[in-house]
């Protein structure tokens, strides 16, 4: 038995869960608040007899001992496999290069490969006539040459396929492009650049590398914003636009102001406001806060002033909801139909007013949530109590939490008692929709107990490295087992299993060795190929259709929770349903497989 076997055998993933947060049995299996996102139902499972966990919420993604361990300590699958060792009382063998370093270089290599577009773009803004008319944006916009040196902001060309041509001259190939974000490719073959004709905002991370871009239009056209994909450097929930620029800021002044777009931060930057940082979007994520967090514990939000701002606020109000005893955050409203880049740049003394008269985020929750219904209307008043008894919860002065029952109960017109007992029951609610759900679900599907078709793939794109194009558009995530993850991950670095050996950890080595070992049905080059193409195919459409269950699962949660309307608006922003490239995989594996038995699914 190999040492990653041995661990999972020894380690009784309800165990390991516990420790991280409260378990409550639902049938044979458990539940709980997800401990990687912000909930007020649990959408979080743990299924003991596939030894699996699994969120059914934001999440969306699930894995055994080792994913969860990666994905809450946040550390790398080596780092995972030592801990889960010393856990389990075994001794690993430390003599060879762990994987993580694997990982570490191919992810210096995406951060040059971004550097080197990102300088690309900040030399067409600065420099030539194509950039003139980004100059002439910029200009409208009131910000300076300086500022934007100091940004680093560039122009995208008004082209397909310039910004390949250059990064692949310089030796990148394409699959890096690719990996990176910063190319699409085509369903009809081939690839085009990603950003064309836009201002280019490189996102930095905290030690001032180039994760990825945001982009804006300069006319009306839609949509006026776009970003990179995630990729292994980007994660736009993990990212703040300016940290990089304003992290010495916050510490000096013991704040920090979070706006939402890049133009508010510089404008914000260019009058003095240099702790201003941005979200990246309309609302704030659990990981954003953390980071912000660590620089300053006193936290001023500043979004537009229309009904989406209003809402993006209240949604980080619930975001921030579990730091509120320990964090200060403050609301700064804007005046009607304005956001702090007009504010800033129109009246600047207005901005230092609205500063210093920003309210604390709880009374603008409890206000937004209240000023609109009717106090006649009891199921208004009602629906209004169930919003904000998630944030009361999490208020753990009772002094505190009780001032806020008491301010919503006159506010409402209502006993504050009633208040109370809502809370209580709020607590010890049931979820019984979550076990009907689990009970509809395939739960074998989230196991990662050994998957013939990943290992039969990862057999022939080691085997037969000529093969490689034909992977092109696989990705790790396609890959359940965490160690099929991992090899997966070093091969596409390195590309042959010669330096892959020099680099693995013994267990990850055991495990190449068995795929190395495998018996491959296909004699010629030409059946290979075929069965590579229909393991590929595969893939993706387990993946796909995972997707589509899970979206299927949040859109009844929403419409059951929240009602039609809501459905229909999660509906809009999660775009078009996965069903038509499931449909289109689909079909693409019945051309391969017509009339033909690979014999490994």
């Amino acid at each position: 038995m190999g040492n990653i076997d041995e661990i999972k055998q020894r380690i009784d993933i309800v165990d390991l869960i516990s420790d991280y947060t409260s378990l409550q049995k639902a049938g044979r299996n458990f539940k709980a608040l997800c401990p990687f996102h912000l909930e007020k139902h649990p959408s979080f499972f743990v299924f003991p007899e596939q030894q699996t966990w699994h969120c059914f919420g934001a999440c969306g993604t699930g894995g055994d001992v080792f994913s969860f361990i990666m994905k809450k300590e946040e550390i790398s699958f080596s780092e995972a496999l030592q801990l889960l060792a010393n856990r389990a009382g075994i001794t690993l063998n430390q003599d060879k290069t762990t994987t993580d370093k694997v990982e570490d270089k191919y992810r210096l290599r995406l951060f040059q490969l971004n550097d080197t577009a990102s300088e690309y773009y900040h030399h067409l803004l600065l420099n030539t006539s194509y950039g003139e008319k980004a100059r002439n944006y910029l200009n409208k916009r009131n910000i300076s040459i300086k500022t934007a040196k100091e940004f680093h902001l560039g122009f995208s060309p008004d082209s397909w396929d310039t910004l390949t041509e250059l990064l692949t001259g310089k030796g990148y190939k394409e699959q890096e492009l690719k990996d990176a974000g910063l190319i699409i490719e085509r369903e009809t073959g081939g690839s085009y650049d990603r950003f064309r004709n836009h201002l280019m905002f490189p996102i930095h991370n905290n030690q001032g590398q180039v994760t990825g871009f945001g982009a804006r239009t300069m006319d009306e056209s839609l949509p006026k914003y776009i970003n990179s994909p995630q990729t292994l450097i980007f994660d736009k929930g993990n990212s703040i636009y300016g940290i990089d620029r304003a992290s010495s800021f916050i510490k000096k002044e013991g704040q920090v102001i979070i706006m939402e777009g890049y133009m508010d931060v510089l404008t914000a930057h260019q009058h003095g406001w240099q702790n201003s940082v941005a979200a990246m979007g309309t609302s704030l994520t659990e990981n954003q806060v953390a980071i912000v967090r660590k620089l300053s514990k006193n936290i001023a939000l500043a979004l537009d002033a229309d009904a989406a701002g209003e809402q993006a606020t209240l949604r980080s109000t619930q975001v921030v909801a579990r730091f509120i005893d320990k964090t200060e955050v403050t609301v700064i409203s804007m005046p009607p139909g304005k956001d702090p880049d007009d504010v800033i740049s129109g009246d600047p003394e207005l901005w230092q007013k609205l500063m210093g008269e920003g309210s604390p985020i709880l009374d603008f929750a409890l206000e937004t949530v209240t000023k609109r219904i009717d106090k006649g209307n009891a199921k208004e008043k009602s629906m209004s109590v169930q919003k904000l008894l998630p944030l009361i919860h999490e208020i753990k002065d009772p002094i505190q939490q009780s001032h806020y029952k008491r301010k919503l109960a006159r506010r409402l017109d209502i006993d504050e008692a009633g208040i109370s007992n809502a809370l209580d029951k709020w607590r010890n609610g049931k979820t019984r929709r979550y076990e009907t759900v689990v009970k509809k679900t395939d739960v074998s599907s989230h196991t990662n107990r050994r998957n013939p078709t990943e290992e039969y793939c990862l057999a022939l794109l080691l085997l037969y490295p000529e093969l490689s194009n034909t992977a092109q558009e696989l990705s790790v995530e396609h890959f359940k087992n965490p160690v099929n993850r991992e090899i997966f991950t070093q091969w596409r670095c390195y590309g042959n299993c010669t330096e892959m050996k020099k680099q693995m950890a013994p267990p990850l080595l055991e495990h190449l060795d068995y795929l190395l070992g495998m018996p491959i049905l296909e004699q010629t080059a030409n059946k290979q190929q075929h069965a590579l193409s229909d393991c590929v195919l595969i893939l993706q459409e387990r993946e796909l259709k995972k997707r589509e269950a899970e979206k299927a699962i949040m859109l009844e949660v929403t419409r059951e929770q929240e009602g039609t309307a809501a459905e229909l608006a999660k509906l809009d922003e999660q775009g078009i349903s996965s069903s038509e490239q499931i449909m289109a995989v689909q079909l693409k594996r019945r051309k391969i497989t017509r009339g033909q038995d690979n014999g490994y699914n």
